[in-house]
């Protein structure tokens, strides 16, 4: 990507940006309508703020983009490894390394990840009655303020047996 703002490559959100902002707001109002409140209030903040995106950036933004779609669908299909060698041929080695590299994080998901978006006092119900070692296992996928307000939920002999 080309140094647009003098601070080094564009951020996700820029490139997300300039992406609507190339495929029109008939399409972006599209893609808009399966995004949640936050993420389009940030996006919206971001297309605000670009001033003018040359054409020669919303190629190359689009250009990422298809890369991006391309080696996920052949992840999908044929394997991590299959979607590396297709893009070293089409776009070189460090290209395709970094694209890998970007989707390979994205794809990876923690254990348990669901609860970090569950409210602490729901949970609560759920495990009140486990195993101690269960309560704890589960509490160390939680954001450390839920899994304060877990462990100060639970009866103090619990606290105990949870935290050992």
């Amino acid at each position: 990507m080309p140094d647009l703002y003098g601070s080094g490559d564009l951020t996700n959100q820029q490139k997300a940006a300039i992406l609507f902002i190339a495929i029109g707001p008939e399409y972006s109002a599209k893609l808009f309508q399966h995004m949640d409140d936050d993420e389009i209030e940030q996006l919206t903040l971001e297309i605000a703020n670009q001033k003018q995106v040359s054409s020669a950036l919303k190629a190359e933004v689009i250009s990422e983009f298809y890369s991006m779609c391309m080696a996920q669908d052949y992840i999908s299909s044929g394997g991590l490894q299959y979607a590396q060698n297709v893009l070293e041929k089409a776009l070189g080695p460090d290209k395709a390394l970094e694209i890998i590299n970007r989707l390979t994080t994205s794809l990876q998901v923690r254990p348990f990840d669901f609860l970090r978006k569950t409210d602490p006092a729901q949970l609560i119900n759920f495990i009140q009655n486990e195993h101690p070692q269960t309560i704890a296992l589960i509490m160390a996928y939680l954001e450390p303020d839920q899994a304060a307000i877990v462990l100060g939920a639970l009866p103090p002999e619990s606290q105990v047996e949870v935290t050992k």
